[in-house]
């Protein structure tokens, strides 16, 4: 590019945070590009094809910004090393990472206030029972429903130790059990409430699955943290789309 006259590239000096300001709100000027972070941030997940790629931000320390779906993985070898069980929260059934109890706690302690108590059916899986159950989903659905239904081995959120398939209290009848969890007391709560304890529905109704990859789950519920939840949850985005958006791309 030619270099600007001197008076212009003093305008242009002053002007540049103006510039940069409109691009980001969508608008631009010719041959003023906007900042990286702005293109960035138009950006959409990709097609849910069935790839083996190593996940970004996939070090234990970044939890909250891993993002597995069809396409990123975690090896393995990956186990989370402070892994507790869910009864440090009331809630027996399964072990998550340590610093996911205290807002498990105060969730679990709130909807059963509301009359609409939990459990835990599912939380932290390894590599070879996800390897169990996607066979297994895959024998009884075919190669085309099956992996909507449950992710391969290394692409499961439940290896992350942050995912939680949660259930009605005091009911033996399991989640999918139902026409759909969501209508009942528990799942209506969660539905609304969850993002305010850290937990985010990784497969929604509305976008499920074309953007998310996996088939509607009223009960997968994945603990980002309450910063990044109240974030995806006002940003209107899935969980996938959000961390792609902002950690992924």
């Amino acid at each position: 590019m030619s270099q600007l006259p001197l008076g212009c590239a003093v305008i242009f000096h002053r002007l540049r945070p103006f510039l940069f300001a409109l691009a980001a709100a969508g608008l631009s000027f010719v041959g003023v590009a906007p900042p990286a972070s702005v293109a960035a941030a138009s950006v959409s997940p990709p097609a849910c094809t069935y790839d083996d790629v190593p996940a970004k931000n996939a070090a234990y320390k970044d939890w909250n910004m891993t993002l597995l779906d069809t396409i990123y993985m975690v090896p393995k070898s990956y186990v989370p090393p402070d892994l507790v069980s869910t009864a440090q929260a009331g809630l027996k059934g399964g072990v998550v990472r340590s610093f996911v109890i205290t807002d498990l706690t105060a969730m679990a302690n709130a909807a059963r206030m509301a009359d609409a108590g939990l459990r835990v059916i599912s939380a932290y899986r390894s590599w070879s029972t996800q390897q169990f159950l996607y066979k297994r989903e895959v024998a009884n659905w075919g190669p085309k429903i099956g992996p909507q239904r449950v992710a391969r081995p290394g692409h499961s959120e439940h290896q992350l130790g942050l995912a939680i398939d949660f259930g009605s209290a005091n009911t033996n009848k399991l989640s999918w059990q139902y026409g759909d969890w969501a209508k009942t007391a528990a799942g209506a709560w969660m539905e609304h409430n969850a993002w305010k304890f850290g937990f985010i529905l990784s497969y929604p109704k509305n976008k499920s699955p074309s953007v998310t990859c996996y088939i509607y789950e009223p009960w997968h519920y994945r603990y980002v943290g309450r910063d990044i939840a109240a974030k995806v949850h006002a940003s209107g985005l899935t969980l996938r789309e959000y961390l792609w958006k902002h950690y992924t791309s």
